[in-house]
């Protein structure tokens, strides 16, 4: 019986040894997380009281790039069709630049802009002709004495709108014929400047 009571003794105090450990335990847990929601909670704090007086300035640059990023699209799709090698400049049957592709490929390599100068092909009907096409713009560069790297070539299925030259032609003389004549001032006898038609023909 004494035995008993002893055995029975120790396992209550053991077991209750045990409970006020793990409630320290879970104390000391709840205790560090609740520490480290405070700390985060002041962190955050600051952080947020900074940002708003410094409002706008964080976001001035992120807003500037999302205002440009669709004219930077437009530019470099207007250069992409500016810089594209159509049907007509090319020889039909053989792929062959004419001369007034290789005028062009020369103004591209030589005078676009050195980030607008790579040149795109436009496809032809067949894969054979596209190849050729390359090759013979490939082949006028090769022969062109270049400022820096040679252009890079691209193949493209996007064709640019044209017009024919006596449209442009057309369009080119109305304007110079809507041009107004060009008048210089004239001082009339009492001094006075009043503006008169120039003498003589333009």
């Amino acid at each position: 019986m004494k035995l008993t009571k002893q055995w029975l003794y120790r396992f209550v105090t053991a077991r209750t040894l045990a409970v006020g450990v793990l409630a320290l335990a879970a104390i000391g847990v709840s205790a560090g997380n609740a520490s480290a929601d405070w700390h985060s909670f002041w962190h955050k704090f600051h952080v947020d009281t900074a940002r708003n007086n410094a409002w706008p300035d964080p976001f001035n640059e992120a807003d500037a790039r999302d205002t440009v990023a669709p004219f930077e699209v437009m530019k470099r799709n207007g250069w992409k069709l500016h810089n594209t090698i159509g049907h007509d400049l090319f020889r039909e049957g053989d792929g062959v630049l004419m001369a007034s592709g290789t005028n062009r490929v020369r103004w591209i390599a030589t005078q676009a802009p050195e980030s607008r100068r790579t040149i795109f092909v436009l496809k032809g009907n067949t894969h054979l002709e596209t190849e050729a096409r390359l090759a013979s713009v490939r082949q006028t560069l090769s022969g062109m004495n270049l400022d820096g790297g040679q252009p890079s070539v691209a193949v493209t299925s996007v064709q640019p709108a044209k017009a024919s030259g006596v449209w442009a032609a057309k369009i080119s003389r109305d304007g110079i014929a809507a041009t107004p004549r060009p008048q210089l001032p004239q001082t009339s006898s009492s001094g006075t400047q009043s503006a008169g038609v120039a003498s003589g023909t333009p």
